[in-house]
């Protein structure tokens, strides 16, 4: 899940407060199909919940991340699975996969035409690649209230996220030498753990360098979209793009 090996995050806080990230993409399994004995790489695993899910398929699961404090926490979710500490962009694969998973951490990966060479290097010819993630429009209203805060100060929002749509997506997995078999971008407005401060949980998460000059700025700015009255609960406006495809062999 981590962008670059110099960032590193908060694990115990996306345990606690971040589930939904795993919890909404369990169906994404389904997509890959995995089968016993197959060996499949879990890009950016987080810490592990869906490498586990796939383990139970009893495929051979190696899980990928840029957080040692993620892979930890991997660890003791599935002892079963092996581990590589690295980013994408600067992972050499020393043995080709069946298939990879990636859910919801593609968009913090950048350049992503790097990203996709480096995933159909570590594919067997015919191998597949099933991921979910931050598609164009996700997180809009956030992204809207970051550009009129920082421009009302004169300053330029730099957004950490990579968000493509179908064609510009499906283009850069084609280039790299996939083909690409299906592709959906889809909203999924999705409710945000801790009441009334699951915003502020979410900006610490995946903004913390917005998060603590203008939280009260972005609440009030978002508020009318993201935030629901009547259950007390913040949500947010999530679009993601899911994608599968294979490595021509």
């Amino acid at each position: 899940m981590g962008i670059t090996d110099t960032v590193e995050w908060n694990a115990s806080l996306y345990s606690q407060r971040h589930s939904f990230v795993w919890k909404s993409a369990e169906d994404l399994i389904a997509l890959l199909d995995p089968a016993p004995g197959e060996q499949i790489l879990d890009v950016g695993c987080g810490t592990g919940q869906l490498t586990a899910k796939l383990g139970e398929s009893g495929a051979i699961i190696t899980g990928l991340d840029s957080s040692k404090t993620m892979l930890e926490q991997a660890r003791v979710a599935y002892p079963a699975g092996s581990w590589i500490h690295a980013s994408l962009p600067d992972y050499i694969a020393h043995e080709q996969f069946d298939a990879i998973f990636s859910n919801a951490a593609l968009h913090w990966i950048r350049p992503p035409e790097k990203a996709a060479a480096r995933m159909f290097d570590a594919l067997k010819p015919g191998g597949r690649l099933v991921a979910e993630f931050g598609g164009a429009g996700n997180t809009a209203s956030v992204l809207k209230a970051a550009r009129e805060i920082f421009g009302e100060r004169g300053e330029t929002v730099e957004v950490p996220w990579y968000f493509p749509g179908i064609g510009e997506y499906a283009s850069v997995l084609e280039q790299a030498g996939f083909e690409v078999v299906y592709a959906l971008l889809f909203d999924r407005m999705t409710p945000l753990d801790g009441g009334e401060a699951g915003l502020a949980n979410w900006l610490e998460m995946f903004a913390p360098q917005w998060r603590a000059s203008v939280l009260n700025r972005f609440e009030e700015k978002v508020r009318p979209t993201l935030y629901d009255e009547q259950s007390g609960q913040w949500r947010m406006d999530y679009r993601r793009l899911r994608i599968a495809a294979r490595k021509r062999a």
